[in-house]
């Protein structure tokens, strides 16, 4: 018998759902299961959110085609073989409304990722297996000048949502400061998100340096709670500021974007006012479209201005403090410092005692 197909609206285009049907996302206690046809209609019923967080820019796409199942593991950079994987360039086969926008990595490859500029592609997307979709914090028109600043608020082991959400109110009265407005949303798990737009007038470089800046005030204003320390050896229990979200190659999960964990939990905007409130658990394929119907997008004035970086880049030059390390797969960086584990410090330390 042939695989059964739904066809669905997808913002005026028609799309063939294959395997309809098939759990994406088994039963938990609190869930029932979500199938493959539930999240393309999750994408569909937030379209207005996912394109406001997608439309023109670079995607890579985190696909699961065979489900989030117990088993299943994530293929990435520093290990293969895995049953889902990212997608960096545009599949073949893919249908002549995907667009795409060519991207160059750190190495000085180059790739073409698709780019939405509709919600067919993102319903598109789902269908292949894309649980989450992760932009580029740039627009197709200028591939290197970020147009956003993202501020991840990490909680470590020993911290947790309601430490990160601490922090974030903190992060506001900062960025008020500055004279900036920031959007915050849920991880989809237990940190905060903040997104500033701002004018595409820097490198990825300066803006790495201002989220490296932003984060080292938010350490003098909550001493003992919060890191900039990459090594996870140095970090403690403290929530770090992923400053290296803003290097080059490096993405977070959209807003409106479904996880990989149980329960299909969703990376939700939300409104600076009931963050102290929510749990990250009340946000979820089976909630957010509800949710969406009835109150809008939080994020829907997200574009309405954009920020100079200027006020950030003149606190990181007052901090003097230099640069912090890039990923280990970067090549060694104008400026950084030695890249060096704090383990193989001691390690080395040890050898030669």
């Amino acid at each position: 018998m042939p695989d059964p197909v739904v066809e669905i609206d997808a913002g005026g285009r028609a799309l063939r759902v294959s395997n309809p049907e098939r759990v994406i996302y088994p039963a938990t206690e609190r869930t029932a299961a979500v199938t493959k046809l539930q999240i393309v209609e999750y994408y569909v019923a937030v379209g207005d959110g996912i394109l406001r967080a997608l439309r023109e820019r670079p995607t890579t796409l985190e696909r699961w085609p065979k489900g989030v199942h117990p088993g299943i593991r994530l293929s990435t950079r520093e290990r293969g073989g895995g049953d889902a994987f990212y997608q960096k360039r545009i599949p073949r086969g893919a249908p002549p409304y995907v667009e795409t926008a060519r991207i160059e990595f750190p190495s000085g490859r180059t790739a073409d990722e698709i780019c939405p500029t509709e919600l067919a592609v993102v319903a598109w997307a789902a269908q292949m297996g894309t649980i989450t979709f992760h932009p580029w914090p740039v627009r197709r028109a200028d591939v290197d000048h970020p147009d956003e600043l993202r501020l991840d608020l990490d909680p470590q082991p020993g911290t947790d949502f309601a430490d990160a959400v601490s922090l974030a109110g903190t992060a506001r009265e900062l960025l008020a400061e500055l004279g900036y407005r920031g959007f915050p949303k849920t991880s989809g798990g237990r940190g905060v998100h903040i997104y500033v737009r701002i004018e595409p007038r820097w490198t990825f470089t300066d803006v790495r340096h201002a989220a490296i800046a932003f984060g080292r005030e938010l350490e003098r204003r909550r001493p003992g709670e919060v890191t900039t320390k990459w090594w996870k050896e140095e970090r403690g229990e403290r929530i770090f500021v992923d400053y290296n979200q803003n290097a080059r190659d490096r993405t977070i999960a959209s807003a409106y974007s479904l996880r990989p964990k149980p329960g299909a939990p969703v990376s939700a905007p939300v409104a600076w006012e009931e963050l102290a409130d929510c749990e990250p658990e009340d946000f979820t394929v089976a909630t957010v479209p509800a949710r969406f119907a009835r109150m809008g997008d939080p994020h829907a004035e997200i574009d309405a201005v954009s920020h100079s970086l200027e006020p950030l880049l003149e606190v990181y030059e007052r901090q003097g403090r230099g640069d912090l390390p890039y990923p280990p797969d970067y090549p060694k960086m104008p400026g950084e410092p030695k890249r060096v584990q704090p383990s193989r410090d001691r390690n080395r330390d040890r050898k030669r005692a």
